[in-house]
């Protein structure tokens, strides 16, 4: 009997993993038809959703999300049979019943086996509309900015398609490097092996664990395509909400990134999808005054550049209201001169936290809550966001992010006997700091670093670390987007593969750190978070720059 119950949540996982693919697709579906109304084919391609959703759910015993299934496919045979005609409210009600499915899946996940108040009215209301009574207005508001898929959420864990043949290589590789170890570890227990033979075998051995390490990397490889194209529901929502006309246009949608920053980048795109409708896209009169199509663009790209991928999310709207911009950051003390906006003022006024320049509250913008949560979410992906805009053609965010999360290129450095590690992509160069400076001790200061100044931080104190001052120390000059600093440290140690391990609970939010690792040693070092310390770094240097005028 236990056995069968394991085999149940099994077959419940794969059905909740396959149900959200589905509800993905009818998103898009429906998008698409409402643009295209006759086209049969989407027709014939929601149907077979639907059906095939019917099935599945019945097969899990999932009943309340088979009737409401049930009766969407009723809607979908009546439009197919020419019976419906498509509408805007007809395709906001279907799009609706996604909704309302995917809360249905998560009730019956978490054990309930009553549908619920809402599926039952909403199954009166799909009744309606297959018998041809015209459907009620439906609110399109837009989705919340962090709500993840109910399926996927229910499923308690994220799933991954891998090629068997990758499979079958990765566990050769296993049985592999098991011979290999067995061979040097023979030849240790003989002690008869020559050093350079002891040498050839760890060799051997370790190009077959980074042969299996990239396998292992791959495999966790996933194309961004799926990710981005969830958003055209994202942008007709909040379109329709608006009176205004947009499209979403994909780009790069091949391009492969590691699945958990695919996981990470879902809030930043969809926050910077709604921003680009809410104050970017006109409404369609405007936009004609301006000579514009009446139907904005949005733009999704992706391209691979210097070992990163790089997102790109433009509009074709009226651009930042510099003058609104330039207002509120005066008012909130960041800059002096709200009219010289740079482009470097400006990103750095948009991104901060509390900045807004909406008019009013809505469900989609002007709580002060915006593109600060942008680039926290891309920093903690080690990732870095820029901004380019210009006045009524349109805006462009760049989120630039690792291809993975779990392995880095990392460069050791020491504090009072403590390993900590830079991303080695970060790293610009090492200079030795002056011995004027070393003997200072002061937190922070400038170094002339040929001929331009140089803000730097000394790391010990950054941490309040204890401990004999040393003799001598260096400075690891680091560079997050177009910011530059150093950081002063007593030893450097080079570079090595680094493997990311999470935080513990208790160390989280801690300013500077970004995660940690295991040495070769067995000892925990540090990961240190760049764009953290580099923003510390320079707003010492304002304020001390500040005091001394």
């Amino acid at each position: 009997m236990e056995d069968l119950e394991i085999d149940r949540e099994a077959l419940v996982q794969t059905f909740l993993a396959e149900a959200e693919e589905i509800l993905g697709h009818m998103e898009r579906s429906l998008v698409a038809l409402e643009a295209r109304p006759g086209d049969e084919e989407i027709l014939h391609g929601l149907f077979r959703d639907a059906h095939t959703l019917k099935g599945s759910a019945a097969l899990v015993a999932f009943d309340a999300v088979s009737e409401l299934a049930h009766d969407l496919e009723a809607v979908l045979e009546r439009l197919r049979k020419k019976a419906l005609a498509v509408s805007d409210v007809l395709v906001t009600l279907l799009l609706k019943s996604v909704d309302v499915l995917r809360a249905a899946l998560t009730d019956a996940a978490a054990g309930s086996t009553a549908p619920s108040e809402q599926v039952t009215s909403f199954r009166r209301r799909l009744d309606e509309a297959a018998s041809g009574a015209a459907p009620r207005e439906t609110a399109a508001a837009p989705q919340a900015e962090t709500q993840e898929p109910a399926a996927h959420q229910a499923a308690g864990g994220r799933t991954l398609r891998v090629d068997v043949a990758k499979l079958d290589r990765m566990l050769d590789l296993s049985g592999e490097i098991a011979t290999a170890r067995g061979r040097l570890g023979e030849m240790l227990e003989r002690g008869h092996a020559t050093p350079e033979e002891l040498l050839e075998a760890h060799r051997d051995a370790d190009r077959l664990y980074l042969e299996l390490q990239d396998f292992i990397m791959r495999a966790r490889m996933v194309p961004i395509g799926p990710s981005f194209h969830q958003h055209v529901r994202t942008v007709r929502d909040v379109a329709t909400a608006q009176g205004k006309l947009a499209r979403l246009v994909v780009e790069g949608e091949e391009v492969e990134v590691d699945t958990a920053v695919v996981e990470y980048v879902r809030d930043p795109l969809t926050h910077m999808v709604r921003n680009a409708i809410d104050h970017g896209i006109e409404t369609p009169e405007l936009r004609r005054a301006r000579g514009k199509e009446p139907t904005g663009t949005v733009r999704l790209r992706a391209f691979h550049e210097a070992g990163s991928m790089v997102i790109e999310v433009s509009d074709d709207g009226a651009g930042l209201d510099r003058r609104k911009i330039g207002e509120r950051a005066v008012a909130m003390g960041l800059v002096a001169d709200g009219t010289r906006l740079g482009e470097e003022d400006l990103a750095r006024a948009v991104f901060e936290p509390g900045l807004s320049t909406a008019a009013k509250v809505t469900e989609i913008s002007g709580r002060g809550v915006g593109m600060d949560v942008v680039r926290r979410n891309v920093e903690a992906l080690r990732g870095s966001v820029s901004l380019h805009s210009e006045e009524g053609r349109g805006t462009v965010v760049s989120i630039r992010v690792p291809l993975t999360l779990a392995i880095i290129q990392g460069f050791k450095i020491a504090v009072a006997e403590e390993i900590f590690v830079l991303p080695l992509d970060a790293v610009v160069e090492c200079v030795e700091l002056p011995r004027s400076e070393t003997a200072a001790r002061a937190a922070s200061g400038v170094l002339n670093l040929r001929g331009k100044p140089l803000p730097y931080l000394r790391l010990r104190d950054h941490l309040g670390m204890a401990g004999p001052a040393p003799a001598r120390e260096n400075v690891v000059v680091v560079q997050h987007g177009s910011q530059v600093a150093g950081i002063a440290v007593e030893e450097l140690h080079g570079e090595s593969s680094t493997v990311i391990k999470p935080l513990g609970t208790m160390f989280k939010g801690i300013p500077g750190i970004a995660g940690s690792s295991i040495l070769g040693n067995g000892r925990v070092a540090l990961i240190l978070d760049v764009a953290g310390l580099l923003r510390e770094t320079l707003r010492r240097a304002s304020r001390e720059g500040a005091a001394a005028a």
